[in-house]
């Protein structure tokens, strides 16, 4: 009779996913905090019911006679990684109490899947808790840290993230603390980062009438006007890129209404203002129609995002300036629409890029080469140390690696070691891509022109023949180009973003960033 009512009191203070058995009000869930603690899961040679909380799960269960490990046995099987369990009235001070299954301890680096496990269980099961307690219209969560605060934060301002902006019923703003832990800094490291990517996410998901050119520029400077002490803005107007004689740029920003802008950023963090400075280059296609090669229609509203390279890259820099990274950044976004007119490039036309070599566009809908071409040209003035571009370049990328990877075109060994180095920190992955030759006689092979902005056999290896036209306008030996078309957008596959415009991969520009700074 006692285990029954024990089981009875243990059904009544959980609620799983798919129902809630005890109901507090709304508004006493907003008034107060939710906790989010962690579990691992059990050893294999270990009994069934073993439980091993982490170091503020177990003193949370302490404080309360070990009453919510009982309830954790008796709830149900052991979580799995990234399931989680609430359950409500154990604590005076927090209403709601949600557990998340954190996987094997000390998983570490997986060399088969080419990112920290550990730290991605981590971003996953926090993010899985924050959510579940914000359904609850909990408005302020405490969070475990459990064992990496930076990940705990990331997971926790990534999964929360919605872009509801033009709605009329929003989801509840929830407010987010450490708990438990003394590392302040890898907390408030972690939501940066995660404060970097969902700006991203923020403008790649605005509608193109709300982020256009000009707009995206404005946001940009406004993110950066407390920074002022060490950034410098030049938003440059269509008069200033026509002196630069940036004809292949102008050739795809003149079919459309709104002007071009080439927003030009410094972020001078180094003791050492000599310091050669990081470029990155972000193609910033506002909103992508394909031009007179125009797309079909079917979700060519998803071409809003198109500027998601100069969306990472200038939040990367925002991030940069708010962690206050000892290095030079230079950053590089052409802003433009591609849209059809009577203006508008046609196939077949021939354009002039900055270095003055002539490009034959046979599909307008190979726009983002173009626009790069004369950033890269231009870039070059500032005798960078490494030039890292990043695109939504080809749908033949999203092809080869889906949504996995971002994929690496790069002439540098080292460049690329620097790159993968920070992906599996930051489980935003990338993966090495070819660069032969052979996609070079692809582009080069042209009959009116130098170059041709489509290969020679057409949708072939199309990721790889751009990487090979944007190589014909770069001469550091330290080069890479990022193809994100494959993580431009998210459905399910990374269980801590929500389905929409992804701002992959900021992170990892960040921590290559940051990489750089302190290993030089």
């Amino acid at each position: 009779m006692t285990m029954f009512l024990v089981r009875t009191a243990a059904r009544t203070a959980v609620r799983t996913k798919s129902c809630r058995s005890f109901c507090v009000s709304h508004t006493q869930l907003s008034d107060r905090k939710g906790l989010v603690l962690g579990v691992f899961e059990k050893k294999e040679e270990e009994d069934e019911g073993t439980l091993h909380l982490t170091e503020a799960a177990a003193g949370f269960d302490k404080s309360l006679s070990g009453k919510l490990s009982e309830l954790l046995k008796l709830s149900g099987p052991a979580l799995k990684n990234g399931k989680s369990r609430v359950f409500y009235g154990l604590h005076k001070d927090f209403p709601c109490v949600a557990v998340v299954g954190l996987g094997k301890n000390n998983a570490g680096v997986c060399r088969t899947e080419n990112w920290d496990t550990s730290k991605e269980n981590i971003r996953q099961a926090v993010s899985a808790g924050c959510r579940l307690l914000q359904d609850l219209e909990v408005s302020h969560v405490e969070v475990d840290s459990c064992g990496d605060a930076q990940s705990a934060a990331e997971g926790a301002v990534l999964g929360l993230f919605h872009y509801d902006q033009l709605k009329s019923k929003k989801k509840t703003k929830v407010t987010t603390q450490l708990h438990g832990s003394a590392d302040v800094v890898g907390w408030e490291k972690g939501i940066v980062y995660a404060e970097g990517q969902n700006l991203a996410r923020l403008l790649m998901e605005a509608p193109a009438n709300h982020i256009t050119p000009t707009a995206f520029a404005k946001t940009i400077e406004e993110k950066l006007a407390p920074h002022a002490d060490r950034v410098t803005i030049h938003k440059r107007p269509q008069a200033w890129i026509e002196e630069q004689q940036m004809g292949a740029f102008l050739s795809v920003s003149k079919g459309s209404e709104e002007p071009p802008v080439f927003l030009e950023l410094h972020y001078n963090g180094s003791p050492d203002s000599k310091q050669p400075p990081l470029l990155l280059v972000g193609k910033g296609i506002t909103f992508d129609s394909g031009g007179i090669s125009l797309k079909p229609s079917a979700s060519m509203d998803a071409m809003r995002a198109d500027m998601g390279g100069a969306a990472t890259v200038c939040a990367s820099i925002v991030t940069a300036a708010s962690l206050k990274l000892p290095v030079n950044i230079v950053g590089l976004a052409p802003l433009c629409e591609n849209m059809p007119s009577g203006k508008a490039t046609k196939p077949g036309d021939v354009v002039k890029a900055k270095n003055g070599k002539t490009i034959q566009v046979d599909n307008t809908d190979a726009e983002g080469r173009l626009i790069l071409a004369d950033a890269l040209c231009y870039g070059h003035v500032f005798n960078p140390r490494a030039i890292v571009n990043v695109a939504t370049l080809t749908g033949a990328m999203d092809v080869a690696l889906g949504s996995a990877a971002a994929g690496v075109f790069t002439n540098s060994d080292w460049l690329w070691e620097q790159l993968h180095r920070a992906s599996v920190v930051t489980g935003d992955r990338v993966w090495r891509m070819p660069l032969f030759q052979h996609y070079t006689k692809q582009v080069t092979d042209s009959q009116l022109a130098d170059l041709n902005n489509i290969g020679k056999y057409s949708r072939s290896g199309g990721a790889c023949t751009a990487a090979a036209f944007l190589r014909e306008f770069v001469k550091a030996p330290h080069w890479a180009h990022l193809d994100i078309a494959g993580v431009m957008s998210n459905k399910d596959e990374v269980p801590y973003l929500r389905k929409g415009m992804s701002g992959r991969p900021t992170r990892t520009l960040v921590e290559f960033a940051a990489g750089l700074a302190h290993n030089g």
